[in-house]
């Protein structure tokens, strides 16, 4: 029988409600981020923006909530063994975190130019990193395969259900933090936080509209739903290197996000450095490129979510220091 995309949106929808009655009973569980209304933005762009401040979860993204589900779900037996995934960035720090905290052995593998920095957290919360010959396709190859080999579980960043639940537990929050939410813009990687964010805002106001935003540099997820598949997309460098990056073969995010996505919005590299600049200078708060984006399409949605409650989701703060002392120092752009 063929899933209606309504059904298909009440499966997640009970997936995040199971996720988030699991993260509760943690040790550490996921914050309940602040949902904080902003008088500039809002001022600025005709709406009540609220910002939804993910950038303060635990390792400074999102993903925490995802990797802690799926470590969670796991039985004793794969516990032990151990789990593996790939990752020089939010996701391998979210997963050493998690494994830490449930004592579970991690694995992470690496491309050879992951951040030294980051690399190093990842060591510091217990884990064993493996650098990999090549970029971030040869190190997801080499953890899938010895994940394969040795029969441990492998952690993907976002073509995982359980972990899309464990995102979508954010939708929860907004809902219950602002009953009258009319719009949620978030970013857009793999689909995970959208995927589960807006299947449970959608399963309980089908009328909130779920805006995704990309870089006009990475659209690869946007790309694949234009044709109706997943496709290679060529992607160009850009600021929203947590959003960069092909879309797996098969991923389960994608039907998730054919049913949810109601509006897409591109931003320039020039409009996320401008957001990012405006974060540090007119907010005080230091976020990364993709969590920029979504308060650079802001402008392009005025018209009709004018006077409209909106949430914006910050997705996190770990930003390059090259990067950002680039921005710190730039003049106020045009």
């Amino acid at each position: 029988m063929t899933t209606t995309p309504t059904s298909l949106i009440h499966t997640v929808a009970q997936r995040v409600d199971h996720a988030h009655s699991q993260l509760k009973k943690a040790a550490t569980p996921p914050y309940q981020t602040a949902l904080e209304y902003n008088f500039g933005l809002s001022q600025r762009h005709g709406m009540n923006v609220y910002l939804k401040h993910e950038h303060m979860q635990h390792t400074g993204s999102f993903k925490y909530r995802g990797a802690l589900n799926r470590i969670l779900s796991l039985d004793d037996a794969s516990k032990k063994k151990g789990v593996i995934t790939a990752s020089s960035g939010n996701h391998g720090m979210a997963c050493a975190m998690a494994a830490q905290e449930s004592g579970v052995p991690l694995t992470v593998f690496v491309p050879e130019n992951a951040s030294p920095l980051k690399v190093k957290k990842i060591q510091a919360m217990g884990a064993e990193v493996i650098h990999a010959p090549g970029d971030c396709l040869v190190a997801e190859l080499a953890a899938s395969d010895k994940a394969n080999t040795e029969g441990m579980t492998y952690i993907s960043p976002y073509n995982d259900n359980i972990v899309m639940a464990g995102q979508g537990t954010i939708g929860l929050e907004i809902f219950n933090q602002l009953p009258a939410v009319d719009a949620v813009l978030i970013a857009v990687g793999g689909g995970g936080l959208i995927g589960g964010t807006g299947a449970w805002l959608k399963a309980h106001n089908p009328h909130v509209e779920v805006i995704g935003c990309w870089p006009e540099n990475a659209p690869a997820m946007a790309k694949c739903l234009e044709a109706g598949k997943v496709i290679e997309v060529e992607e160009s460098e850009t600021l929203s290197d947590g959003t960069a990056g092909g879309v797996e073969p098969g991923a389960v995010t994608f039907d998730v996000c054919q049913a949810v996505i109601d509006k897409k919005v591109f931003v320039s590299e020039n409009a996320i450095a401008q957001s990012l600049h405006d974060a540090i200078f007119e907010e005080r708060m230091i976020i990364e490129g993709a969590a920029a984006v979504p308060l650079a399409a802001l402008s392009q949605c005025e018209s009709h979510l004018a006077g409209k409650n909106v949430a914006v989701v910050i997705c996190g703060r770990n930003i390059a220091a090259p990067v950002l002392k680039t921005i710190v120092n730039r003049d106020t752009l045009a």
